[in-house]
């Protein structure tokens, strides 16, 4: 890093092979939109999820064109919906345990495990660093970073809900895929955009996904 040069602190964005794609790439545009940098690993099960959810293959030699396409789809899957700029993305292959966001030193705000599929969640809760998305989550906690899973799953057994408890145990923060209605919701990307918002919201990251409670009932009709 050159002198008067600031050091690049990435949110480090985790896709698992939970369905529910259309929460990550909202969480995506909308970390971007408030300027901030990604690290993104998208797990080798996300891409059957993304495959068959989006009709989109990622690929590593072409995460830029995969990934552009991916943002610019609607929760619907229309195409052309949004404009992102990918500046500010790195991409990490999932198989890469050697990858900067394997070791504390790596500088990173924290991290987003949007979706987190159960096999996720438990595989961050057991430390068993199988990829570098669990590995990232694990040096995430460990260095006491925040760390938000937005676990996507129902019913929810009660070997899940240990995993989770353990990983509020450990500092992170579980944000369950839940939309709300009172936000007025008339379409498929605000009850998206709910989620992502809330996933946001637990970092601190500003955005307008979404119309908060103000004390107004009725609102959500306006």
């Amino acid at each position: 890093m050159n002198a008067g040069e600031t050091q690049r602190e990435p949110w480090i964005v985790g896709v698992s092979g939970a369905s529910g794609t259309p929460y990550a790439a909202a969480v995506l545009r909308a970390l971007l939109a408030a300027g901030e940098s990604v690290d993104l690993v998208v797990s080798r099960a996300s891409r059957l999820t993304l495959l068959d959810e989006t009709g989109i293959s990622f690929r590593d030699a072409h995460w830029q064109e995969d990934l552009g396409e991916w943002l610019a789809r609607g929760a619907d899957g229309k195409p052309g919906t949004f404009e992102t700029d990918l500046t500010r993305v790195r991409y990490w292959s999932a198989g890469d345990l050697a990858a900067g966001p394997s070791s504390g030193s790596y500088p990173a705000k924290g991290m987003l495990i949007v979706p987190a599929s159960t096999a996720a969640v438990a595989g961050v809760a057991l430390g068993l660093s199988k990829d570098l998305l669990q590995r990232a989550a694990g040096v995430t906690l460990k260095e006491r970073r925040p760390l938000v899973v937005a676990v996507r799953e129902t019913p929810l057994n009660g070997q899940t809900l240990r995993h989770l408890v353990t990983l509020d145990d450990l500092g992170a923060v579980v944000v369950p895929t839940s939309p709300a209605f009172y936000a007025g919701a008339t379409h498929i990307q605000d009850l998206v955009d709910f989620v992502a918002g809330r996933v946001l919201d637990a970092v601190g990251v500003g955005h307008g996904l979404y119309r908060r409670w103000e004390g107004d009932l009725g609102g959500g009709g306006k």
